[in-house]
């Protein structure tokens, strides 16, 4: 047989391997693979270097017809190509082997993934190859497919679907009108549209001449697929694989047996009954009058197997939950300890180290509570509950249950959201949100009047020496309620008021608070109006600040939240301007987190943290000289009926605090506490 076979490759992107390969004499038996994959350039070699040895020594070299030959290859080139994917060296294989029997003019063929054949006889190209009918193709060579050529036939091989770029009219005229150079056409339309493959290219000239002595032998009529599928592949493979199997543990009983001195072989005669059965039973599939059979058998191995996977399964779920068992049991002893020795801590003095220990039970107890498995959960609720209870004790944390209503403003104004409130030296209140004042005596609420004015309040403040009350509006304007008038008051600073976000007032000066311009200013009362703004702080860091509080040093409250430490605060002293130290010492974990509001009703009084969410307000003590303050205890509004806290009031002999919220006024007793 006279054949013309050229191959080629188009441009390979980073990190693909092309490889195109013919193999054999010419006029001998010829044996190709196209190969593409993905993956290192080291991996793609040695899968090149693998497959061209096993077509080598198993075809071109082996003994017995070219179809035994190839199969038993195949067979070799799965396995290489589960080791390299298994191990990553290479993924996403597409590949085409092939074998080209020149004395009978017989092709054999076989792919993995995308590649594919076409045959072009007589002006017409028809594919010669199939895919999966759906999902992706398996990474092994599943059939092989053999048939006979022609003179004139041309066969195009490639590693991807060319159909996505040419059509079999094109590939016809291509085939028909380059010649030699249909291969190097083809690229060129492949790199045109940036697509990869490998392309092979193989024209039948002339067939072997036939034997003149003996009979004619009549070839297959052309048919729509030229190329016939052997039903017996798929079987033979099977048994191949299988008989592969037996030879391993064969040879491996072998050796073993070498090692030993051994001469029995009960290895290989178990491989060999093994074998014998599948045949057995592979031969009753296909046969009709015992198909019956092999089915009903089928059908109870596989029964059989579900039975003995469903018992693993329950056995392993039965030791797994014996196991976690152990370990919960083992979680809830570990919290009983740390609760005792949390007590223990307590009564030494350390409550720091108290505290911590408290936290890992209370955490050891929550991960109990949320085991899938369900076990020990009420002795976890009932640990928490102690957990809770120490630790409310160890801290001093008073539930204030329930809190005693002073005054409703929402009696007035059902759709009241209260902002603030100012507590006024005769004992009064004045409560107000946005537009509204609200004026609170006697535990009743008057009527709620205005400032008459268009703009909403920010904050409000008592100004002691001028017997005034002081508002804060969003037209960064101040007024004041000077004898019962709201009177705007002007700034001798030509740029009118800063914008701020707190006010309080000391001695004749109004304190603003501008977190934007990490300043607090200090404006001085005049007759009738305020005089231009002096910066107060000199070297304090006040980012993120949110309240402020004065008794001659001034007390800012800052957010200082980060990622690992959401809701955290700190409190920065100033002192004439600079940063004075500043310390609460045997402070809970995470006690400060939160607060919005801090108050200092007196110089020797306590501070008070206002914290609205967990509805709870902090108590330390005054910091004195050294600026050491000490916690002293906690009080949380323990009631469904007390909403968002807002504001808080202490009177100067720290004896009653007062706290609200948007529609309620609430009154603490402290002496008591």
């Amino acid at each position: 047989m006279k054949l013309a076979v050229s191959l080629g490759q188009t441009k390979a992107p980073h990190g693909v391997i092309l490889v195109p390969a013919l193999l054999g004499t010419e006029g001998k038996e010829r044996a190709f693979f196209l190969l593409q994959c993905e993956g290192s350039h080291e991996g793609g070699e040695n899968l090149r270097r693998e497959f061209s040895i096993v077509l080598t020594h198993a075809v071109l070299e082996g003994e017995g017809s070219g179809y035994e030959r190839l199969e038993s290859a195949l067979k070799e080139l799965n396995g290489l190509l589960k080791g390299f994917l298994l191990s990553e060296a290479v993924q996403d294989v597409h590949a085409i082997v092939g074998l080209l029997e020149q004395e009978g003019g017989t092709l054999h063929l076989s792919t993995v993934g995308r590649a594919e054949a076409y045959i072009i006889r007589d002006g017409t190209a028809l594919q010669v190859t199939e895919h999966a009918a759906r999902g992706k193709a398996p990474a092994a060579f599943m059939q092989i497919v053999s048939g006979p050529m022609q003179t004139r036939d041309h066969f195009m091989m490639s590693s991807q679907r060319l159909l996505r770029t040419i059509t079999p009219a094109q590939m016809t005229k291509m085939v028909m009108h380059s010649g030699e150079t249909v291969v190097q056409t083809i690229l060129s339309a492949l790199n045109a549209e940036k697509e990869t493959a490998c392309i092979l290219h193989i024209s039948v000239l002339a067939l072997p001449e036939k034997n003149t002595d003996a009979p004619a032998q009549k070839r297959p009529p052309l048919a729509p697929r030229m190329l016939r599928s052997h039903p017996r592949t798929s079987r033979r493979s099977l048994l191949s694989f299988l008989g592969a199997f037996a030879e391993k543990i064969e040879w491996g009983g072998a050796l073993k047996r070498a090692r030993m001195g051994e001469v029995s072989r009960p290895l290989k005669n178990l491989a060999d009954s093994l074998c014998a059965s599948v045949r057995s039973f592979l031969q009753d599939l296909y046969d009709p009058d015992r198909k019956r059979r092999a089915h009903l058998l089928l059908l109870a191995g596989c029964a059989g197997l579900f039975l003995v996977i469903w018992m693993v399964i329950q056995l392993s779920l039965v030791n797994q939950k014996s196991q976690t068992r152990g370990e919960l049991a083992l979680l809830v002893k570990q919290i009983n300890a740390d609760i005792s020795t949390a007590e223990n801590r307590q009564l030494a003095g350390d409550t720091d180290s108290a505290n911590a220990i408290l936290q890992r039970a209370d955490d050891r107890a929550r991960q109990v509570m949320t085991s899938e498995t369900g076990l020990f959960r009420s002795d976890a609720l009932e640990l928490l509950e102690r957990i809770k209870s120490k630790r409310e004790e160890m801290n001093r944390i008073f539930r204030i249950v329930p809190p005693r209503v002073m005054a409703n403003v929402g009696a007035k104004k059902p759709d009241v959201v209260a902002q603030g409130f100012i507590g006024l030296p005769s004992g009064e209140f004045l409560v107000f949100d946005r537009q509204n004042l609200f004026r609170v005596s006697l535990n009743a609420v008057e009527d709620p009047t205005t400032l008459g004015s268009d703009e909403l309040m920010l904050d409000a403040t008592w100004f002691p020496r001028f017997q005034s009350k002081v508002f804060l509006t969003t037209g960064n304007s101040v007024i004041e309620i000077i004898n019962g008038q709201p009177t705007p008051m002007k700034t001798e600073d030509p740029a009118g008021w800063v914008t701020g976000s707190d006010i309080k007032a000391y001695l004749r000066y109004l304190y603003v608070l501008s977190p934007e311009r990490k300043q607090i200013y200090k404006y001085e009362r005049l007759a009738s109006k305020y005089g231009p703004p002096a910066e107060y702080n000199v070297n304090g860091d006040l980012s993120g600040a949110l309240d402020m509080t004065i008794v001659g040093p001034v007390y800012v409250l800052r957010d200082v939240s980060s990622p690992s430490a959401p809701g955290h605060r700190e409190v920065t002293k100033l002192l004439r301007g600079e940063k004075q130290t500043f310390t609460i010492r045997n402070l809970p974990p995470k006690a400060l987190d939160g607060v919005t509001k801090i108050l200092k009703s007196s110089s020797t009084g306590n501070f008070y943290f206002l914290d609205p969410e967990k509805k709870r307000i902090v108590v330390t003590t005054g910091d004195g000289e050294l600026g050491d303050s000490l916690y002293l205890k906690q009080y949380i509004l323990d009631s469904d009926q007390v909403g968002t806290l807002k504001d808080l009031f202490v009177d100067s002999d720290d004896t009653r605090l007062y706290v609200l919220d948007e529609k309620k006024l609430y009154a603490v007793d402290l002496q008591s506490k």
